[in-house]
């Protein structure tokens, strides 16, 4: 959920995550054809206006999503002076700390799971990602995603284990035998990827833990993994500076660029060759100030009526249960299937958002009637029944942000969220459910234990599902959606 994971870069509306099924590959083996596409013919006629209008919101939304990921990457690994750097290619950059309401630089920052940050370069050569041993109770993941938002592989508790282990991340051109020693091969269908690690946080006093794990990640070149000498380096890269000005201006520009590093998938030949005819394009150089007055318009225009497209999507891709929404945006390139509005929705929602099947983030700002939740005006309450807290495999958790900023807030005990981890010191009801309090002002030291602090204001919460069952319950349609989630109730 890219809100609380790799915000900041460009503003757009962010919700959270979930959708498919990750992708592995072993040995030589490659997962799709790279097809060129070529530019038409000097003798077709070129586009009409109204055509070029459809061309350009139609690439708009095919773009939002690689524009929006090169703008994450830009401030995180190229610009050292941007505010969100973490460190250059191919290094990790531990997060090891809480996130409390000092933490502003992104929206519904995440105090469950620790990041660690990695963007690789995989023009040269592959890296090989390592990863320690984890105790059997403690949930990680690490979360590859490549240039096309699409999650392309998994490394952790759900999908390889706890167990250590190396694993190699290469780029679509790479060819090659899997190296004795490794575990798994995963294929990026871009040049530059990201990998997202995340490491479960018991409670503050468990961070040396948390800090002891992220020390464990390694990376490092295949041909040192081989201990081999290394090719040649990839040509140096002048990247454009991501200006959030010219993101309007000079979007198309940026997807030229982006597209270079991005072979084509069989699913987007038609979209290119649409994007190619009206001179975007991997070997292209869009630039507005080359247009007329009437084609500028024409692309200003186009842009707005894509993203209204993909707002729209999206609000219809949320699913409505007891004042919840859940959505399912996220997934590899079979999951989204050339469906471009459905991944510029994941996009929109939270870039670099989990699949479903990694973790489920229910969204409220409203209670069981649909009246928003607001703590200067009144008390609520959220109660599990029992026998019926989220059904995960890892663990769940619900956090409190201001409906405003969507920040964590000040509290007199420190406390930003409830988890199941915490379930020991809660209070259970005498039926054996459990009520979380969710206000501005403390219920008393019979209830404190399960109090959530409020903002004196609009509320927005989020529920955290980490590796949610597939079997009956379950919040996925694998198991027919049959749990819900409990609507927050008004006291006052």
């Amino acid at each position: 959920m890219l809100s609380g994971i790799l915000a900041g870069a460009i503003t757009i509306t962010c919700l959270t995550g979930c959708g498919g099924k990750q992708e592995a590959i072993s040995g030589g083996e490659t997962t799709n054809e790279t097809p060129d596409v070529a530019a038409p013919s000097s003798d077709v006629a070129a586009p009409s206006i109204e055509e070029t209008k459809a061309i350009l919101e139609e690439g708009y939304i095919y773009g939002l999503p690689i524009v929006m990921n090169y703008a994450v990457m830009y401030e995180y690994s190229v610009d050292p002076d941007s505010g969100q750097y973490k460190a250059p290619f191919n290094e990790i950059k531990n997060e090891s700390r809480v996130f409390t309401y000092k933490d502003t630089a992104i929206v519904t920052p995440n105090s469950d799971t620790p990041y660690s940050f990695l963007w690789m370069d995989l023009r040269a050569e592959p890296q090989v990602i390592s990863v320690p041993a984890v105790e059997k109770d403690r949930y990680y993941a690490v979360q590859l995603e490549d240039g096309n938002t699409f999650n392309y592989g998994y490394i952790g508790s759900r999908t390889t284990g706890n167990e250590p282990g190396d694993f190699l991340v290469v780029g679509p051109d790479w060819k090659g035998e899997k190296p004795p020693g490794v575990k798994g091969v995963f294929r990026s269908t871009t040049q530059f990827s990201i990998a997202g690690f995340r490491t479960q946080l018991f409670n503050a006093e468990d961070m040396p833990n948390v800090v002891k794990i992220q020390s464990g990640y390694k990376v490092q070149p295949l041909s040192a993994f081989l201990g081999q000498p290394a090719p040649p380096a990839a040509p140096k890269i002048d990247f454009p500076k991501i200006d959030k000005a010219m993101l309007e201006t000079g979007f198309f520009g940026y997807l030229d660029f982006c597209l270079q590093f991005a072979p084509a998938g069989p699913e987007e030949k038609e979209i290119r060759g649409k994007l190619a005819s009206i001179g975007i394009g991997p070997d292209k150089k869009f630039s507005m100030k080359e247009l007329s007055p009437e084609h500028q318009a024409t692309v200003a225009t186009a842009m707005k009526q894509g993203d209204e497209k993909v707002q729209k999507y999206l609000e219809g891709a949320l699913k409505d249960v007891n004042g919840w929404k859940i959505a399912s945006p996220f997934g590899d390139r079979k999951f989204f299937a050339g469906n471009w509005l459905l991944r510029a929705a994941g996009a929109k929602a939270g870039i670099c958002g989990n699949d479903s099947v990694e973790a489920t983030y229910p969204i409220t700002r409203v209670d069981v009637d649909g009246e928003t939740l607001d703590g200067s005006k009144h008390d609520y309450t959220l109660t599990f029944a029992k026998g019926e807290f989220p059904p995960v495999n890892a663990f769940w958790s619900v956090t409190m942000y201001d409906g405003e900023s969507q920040l964590l807030i000040e509290n007199p005990i420190n406390r930003y969220l409830i988890n199941s981890p915490m379930l020991p010191e809660m209070q259970l009801n005498e039926d054996g459910s459990l009520t979380l309090y969710i206000q501005k002002d403390n219920p008393g030291k019979d209830k404190e234990a399960n109090w959530l602090p409020a903002p004196n204001g609009p509320i927005y919460l989020v529920m955290r599902l980490y590796w949610p069952k597939t079997e009956t319950p379950s919040v996925l349609p694998a198991g027919e959606g049959t749990w819900q989630p409990p609507g927050v109730q008004q006291v006052k």
